[in-house]
């Protein structure tokens, strides 16, 4: 049922912000207790981060080659594995291997997911029901940082790590008992070099892909570039307890539930397009206010979360549209879309992770400008490129045709 689907994709798709906001308020300690610098404490996320994106290129050719239970099942027995391996690590290294490989597992579950809405949707039914999904996800969003804050403080940072394991064999549980499979039929050539070569090229050439795969990278850079830098500067910089920086995130978190929301009924009186051209507003605003504060010289919290609030209710509307939409071309090819949709995704990330990795030294300047410049970036596609080529079109399945 749609219910039933709706819950597992909350369940699959809420790993991410689990992942990485469970994970946030503990690496200031881990920094501490393993030795660890700045850039090599926010490695233990970056890892993550290009392993997610790495293995979403593989999972989404095995999604179509075996189907969606089979890599679904695979990607969270390893999610678990990992997570534990990484709470036993003692060493900094150790820690970034164990990552990488929850990364590839994540991978998978998120591919899966986001292949099964357009396996059952049309894009602008498979944007309604990812935005049902994303408003349990920013449930998750919004309680991940507050128990990773009292875990941390509580039994330490190992804790947050085992906790993703219980969620993820959770997960692995609820997909082993009630999902049955949705993909279409099997590419017995969708695993073959030459196959996902030609397949990337079809899914790339088409402007309605390339137009809301940018869109969503833009506004998870703009997310990321908080989740990476905002545990140094809310508890490095401005002496916040871990506590307290768990119910700021999950207060940002909140805003998004709200993006969410305001997504249902802007894509009813709207559609896909004029959507996100309203979101953009709020995006746009979140960055350039941040940015005003920060060049007047307004430093606190506020100057920081305020904006983001805003910045959080456009990315409540723009993620699942950019995600339904980015797929809505190619239903036989929904798993070659959906990695590469993800994997540019993840290639925004990792451009944020090292930018602040080199310069986040107790300065907020560096968190701001890169918010700011990801939210120009949302605006300037959901206005131009979004309106021109946003609709899916005939022309996708032609070109398919002649390129198979």
């Amino acid at each position: 049922s749609g219910t039933t689907i709706v819950v597992l994709l909350t369940l699959l798709l809420g790993l991410q912000p689990v992942t990485t906001d469970l994970y946030l308020p503990a690496l200031p300690t881990i920094r501490t207790l393993l030795g660890a610098s700045i850039g090599a404490a926010q490695a233990t996320l970056v890892a993550l981060i290009v392993a997610f994106g790495v293995g979403q290129l593989v999972a989404g050719p095995l999604c179509d080659r075996f189907g969606r239970r089979p890599v679904l099942l695979a990607g969270l027995a390893l999610y678990v594995v990992s997570a534990v391996g990484g709470a036993l690590a003692t060493r900094i290294e150790l820690l970034v291997a164990w990552r990488a490989l929850q990364g590839i597992g994540l991978a998978a579950a998120v591919t899966g997911g986001r292949s099964v809405v357009r396996d059952l949707f049309e894009p602008a039914q498979g944007a309604r029901i990812m935005s049902q999904a994303l408003t349990g996800l920013g449930f998750f969003a919004v309680s991940a940082p507050l128990v990773g804050g009292l875990l941390v403080e509580a039994l330490g940072w190992r804790s947050t790590l085992l906790a993703m394991g219980c969620i993820g064999a959770a997960g692995l549980a609820a997909i082993a008992l009630r999902f049955v499979e949705t993909a279409p039929g099997r590419d017995r050539l969708a695993t073959r070099p030459a196959t996902i070569v030609r397949n990337w090229r079809i899914v790339l050439a088409d402007p309605t892909f390339r137009a809301w795969a940018l869109l969503s990278t833009a506004t998870y850079g703009g997310l990321f570039c908080m989740l990476a830098g905002s545990s140094f500067v809310f508890i490095g910089i401005y002496g916040i307890s871990r506590s307290s920086f768990g119910f700021i995130l999950g207060s940002i978190s909140v805003a998004y539930i709200g993006g969410t929301l305001l997504c249902r009924r802007l894509l009813a009186r709207h559609g896909l397009r004029g959507a996100v051209a309203r979101a953009a507003w709020f995006t746009l605003a979140g960055g350039a206010t941040m940015l005003a504060l920060c060049a007047f010289g307004v430093r606190s919290p506020w100057a920081i979360l305020l904006p983001q609030y805003l910045y959080a209710i456009g990315h409540g509307v723009h993620q699942p549209c950019g995600q339904a939409g980015a797929v809505g071309p190619f239903p036989e090819k929904a798993g070659i879309a959906a990695s590469l949709s993800g994997f540019a995704m993840t290639l925004s990330a990792l451009a944020i992770g090292v930018y602040l990795g080199s310069t986040l030294d107790r300065a907020v300047e560096p968190l701001v400008w890169g918010i700011a410049l990801c939210s120009a970036s949302v605006a300037a596609v959901a206005w131009t490129l979004v309106q021109r080529h946003g609709e899916p079109a005939p022309r996708a399945a032609a070109l398919a045709t002649r390129l198979a």
